[in-house]
């Protein structure tokens, strides 16, 4: 009897000590992988930098080579009134109807009323880029403006799947002439 006794408590003893080498390998790969992950992060929001302060200075050497007078919002948006119109302001609800050239920032046309036929859509409720929905607001009808899209407010990392790349700052030259 003593002898499976000493066999039964060598054997528990082995298996707790297999699964206390095993635990501090499995806690070294965990923080292992805390890190690598931690890394990946801090790459990503590097690289993530670079290409937002790379669009800004593309933007920014745009307004330069145009002799641009921008108003730029908090989010990032600039836009600049051109011709300023005596009709009614903007109002989230309402239906504006724009003509409009859409640009890249490259100045190849991508859109326009002329070949697609004006731009309608409800003020507030994401029927366009939330730039545009930002721009118009601070405008009335009769407006004419010239409205400077980034990328986050525009199509963003996938563009449009058609015509707008993806990332892409799009430019805007419109003029507001109706709300309903």
């Amino acid at each position: 009897m003593h002898i499976k006794a000493i066999a039964y408590y060598g054997f528990i003893s082995t298996l707790l000590l297999i699964g206390c080498v095993n635990d501090n390998a499995s806690k070294k790969e965990l923080n292992r992988n805390h890190k690598t992950k931690k890394t990946e992060k801090e790459s990503l929001v590097k690289v993530n930098r670079y290409m937002v302060n790379a669009e800004n200075t593309e933007i920014n050497n745009y307004i330069r080579r145009h002799e641009l007078d921008v108003i730029e919002t908090g989010s990032g948006l600039k836009y600049q009134i051109i011709k300023n119109g005596s009709g009614e302001k903007a109002e989230e609800g309402r239906y504006a109807t724009l003509n409009f050239k859409l640009k890249l920032i490259t100045g190849d046309v991508i859109y326009s009323s002329k070949k697609d036929g004006p731009l309608t859509f409800k003020i507030g409720r994401r029927g366009v880029e939330s730039g545009l929905d930002e721009a118009i607001l601070n405008m009335r009808v009769g407006d004419e403006a010239i409205i400077i899209i980034p990328s986050h407010l525009g199509h963003g990392l996938l563009g449009d799947r058609k015509k707008i790349p993806q990332r892409s700052t799009v430019i805007y030259e419109i003029e507001f002439t109706n709300i309903n």
